[in-house]
């Protein structure tokens, strides 16, 4: 299963290695993609959707869900 989420408050390197490290911590996370230039992380697993979003908004960052397209 696939998920994105939009993210907001990235900058630089960093915060794509906080971001995708916070995100790979979920449980039922197989494997993370942070764009910075458009914003987004494409998750792949059966994470939770709410758990996904906590975990990006604990590491101070902003975090919704983007409607499958």
């Amino acid at each position: 299963m696939t998920q994105t989420l939009s993210i907001t408050g990235m900058s630089c390197g960093h915060c794509v290695r906080a971001v995708t490290a916070a995100l790979e911590s979920v449980v039922g996370v197989e494997s993370v993609a942070v764009d910075l230039d458009l914003g987004r992380a494409r998750i792949e697993g059966r994470a939770e959707p709410d758990a996904l979003i906590a975990a990006v908004v604990a590491e101070g960052y902003g975090a919704e869900a983007v409607p499958l397209e």
